[in-house]
């Protein structure tokens, strides 16, 4: 289901570590309302929360997974996988809890910590003012939730956090909704490791995203 970098973009800038999901006209349809400056706000989580729920569920993909091997109803043996344990979520606040019930959707009884980072109105450096997290998150996968990137300096921020706080870099995937190229170019070269899941890169980002979707435009 994901797919590279399209053919109009040079891969070498973003490095292999930067995947998007493969385009078709169910995506870009989602990506479409959601643009869409006419779209009512209960239209717009609708469509959003399916947008989300594809790129979560992608995101899932990069996990790591064991094999296992079950017993089935009529005593025959399936070989299957499962995850391994130790993953959480992240959700940095506030845009990124839209994407929270996505991945409890998906995985019933996962940790989410949060993430709180504020920009300077007058110098727009953004910094951490809140991290919560589970006490073992060094030794969990973690999925961070961030639905638009402009430019990228709130993720790079909230990736350095969970680093500080002992979490490899390799450890740590972004899942997103939208990206620029600017903001992918900035976490790829501070973050070469770093994974990232987007549904998009294009140069018009949804900035209306979190006020649309919890009622506060």
């Amino acid at each position: 289901m994901c797919s590279g970098l399209s053919s109009t973009e040079d891969s070498s800038e973003y490095g292999p570590n930067l995947k998007i999901l493969t385009p078709n006209p169910q995506i870009q349809e989602l990506q479409t309302i959601i643009r869409d400056k006419n779209t009512t706000r209960s239209d717009f989580k609708f469509y959003a929360d399916r947008l989300i729920r594809l790129v979560i569920e992608e995101s899932l993909n990069q996990l790591p997974y064991s094999d296992c091997h079950v017993e089935t109803p009529t005593g025959a043996i399936y070989d299957g996988l499962k995850y391994r344990s130790g993953n959480c979520g992240v959700s940095i606040i506030r845009s990124g809890e839209a994407m929270e019930q996505g991945l409890r959707d998906c995985c019933r009884s996962i940790r989410i910590g949060k993430i709180l980072v504020e920009s300077d109105s007058d110098t727009h450096i953004a910094r951490v003012v809140y991290a919560r997290f589970p006490e073992d998150i060094d030794k969990r996968q973690v999925l961070l939730m961030y639905p638009i990137m402009s430019t990228g300096n709130t993720v790079l921020q909230s990736v350095n956090v969970l680093k500080e706080h002992g979490v490899p870099e390799q450890n740590i995937i972004l899942s997103n909704l939208f990206c620029t190229p600017q903001a992918a170019k900035t976490l790829v070269r501070a973050f070469p490791k770093l994974k990232i899941l987007t549904s998009e890169l294009h140069t018009i980002a949804p900035n209306h995203f979190g006020q649309k979707y919890f009622g506060t435009d």
